[in-house]
């Protein structure tokens, strides 16, 4: 292969995450919604029919379709899809960072507002409940944060024999803090934790 070809292959390509590509692609709103004239923030509450987390609180949001034309879009489908408002009823979204996960999937994440006077219609297979939480709680108090390590366990195939230090390689291994608000009887933690915890230092 000449050097031509080599750099034209390299100086044509968008630089992305490597192996983004097998990672699963989410996103998902952060509600914002005025009531009684302070700004809260919106969170559902998982159905005890859903396959994966049920009962836990979370924001709006699910995968990235192919037909979307945005992790934007997305998010504002989901959004309409889960608490059962019109497309109207959601202006002034935003992207916040988006979060590469140890467990192989992209959340992108958006805050957005919801109109005051909103008419909800929660997907019941989706949601069971959704309530707010005033934003003034979360600019007062911070979250608690646990870190979580992970051990590294190389399948017993793994052939040693060919990386220095055989079974006794000194692995890197990985930590994840997980975060959590409570509030009243409401348990707030891992990812919706950290973004909102993201968009709060965002605004501070």
């Amino acid at each position: 292969m000449k050097s031509k070809a080599i750099l034209n292959k390299v100086k044509m390509r968008t630089p992305s995450i490597l192996g983004s590509e097998e990672f699963a692609k989410y996103a998902i709103l952060l509600p914002l919604i005025e009531k009684e004239g302070d700004i809260h923030v919106l969170f559902e509450v998982r159905s005890q029919n859903m396959r994966r987390q049920p009962g836990e609180i979370c924001f709006p949001g699910g995968r990235i379709d192919p037909q979307d034309k945005s992790e934007q879009d997305t998010a504002i489908r989901e959004t309409i899809e889960e608490l059962g408002i019109e497309k109207s009823d959601i202006h002034d979204v935003f992207p916040l960072d988006y979060i590469v996960s140890p467990f192989g999937m992209m959340v992108y994440a958006y805050a957005g507002f919801i109109q005051s006077g909103a008419q909800f219609d929660p997907n019941p297979s989706e949601v069971e409940s959704f309530f707010t939480v005033p934003l003034a709680f979360f600019l007062e108090i911070k979250p608690k944060v646990y870190r979580i390590n992970f051990d590294v366990q190389p399948e017993e195939s793994f052939p040693y024999n060919l990386i220095a230090g055989g079974e006794n390689y000194n692995w890197r291994t990985r930590t994840l803090d997980e975060y959590f608000y409570i509030y009243e009887d409401k348990v707030i933690w891992g990812l919706t934790a950290r973004i909102l915890s993201h968009f709060v230092e965002i605004i501070r």
